[in-house]
């Protein structure tokens, strides 16, 4: 079994910022892209930010520039570090994980339960 759990969401005020843990744990045999999504309400989710296990990074256009996605493959653990933040940026942030629990088996995609960030003016 495979476990996502985020930590580090809140209630911040435009203009702040806010830094986002995500630890997997559990049966894993290694970890491919790992990142952050989000979904606002009413909107479907969303890309934020994944990292590859060899550093590669990638931004949605809206966070670039204000977010940093950065990883720790020793802890198997993803971090998303949050400046300058906006209103528009309230939303429940996902942590996703593309991994294999098992030598000889696929890639699946795991999701954690979330993690509310609220912006306020």
């Amino acid at each position: 079994q495979v476990q996502l759990v985020e930590s580090g969401g809140g209630l911040v005020q435009a203009g702040g910022s806010l830094r986002l843990s995500c630890a997997a744990s559990g049966s894993i045999f290694s970890i491919n892209a790992m990142g952050w999504y989000r979904q606002a309400p009413g909107k479907q989710r969303e890309l934020v930010a994944t990292v590859t296990s060899d550093g590669m990074r990638n931004y949605a256009d809206p966070v670039k520039g204000r977010f940093t996605i950065s990883r720790d493959n020793a802890k198997n653990t993803v971090f998303l570090q949050m400046n300058s933040l906006e209103i528009e940026d309230t939303a429940v942030y996902y942590c996703n994980a593309v991994l294999k629990r098992f030598r000889f088996e696929g890639y699946g995609s795991y999701w954690g339960q979330g993690t509310q960030v609220t912006v306020s003016s």
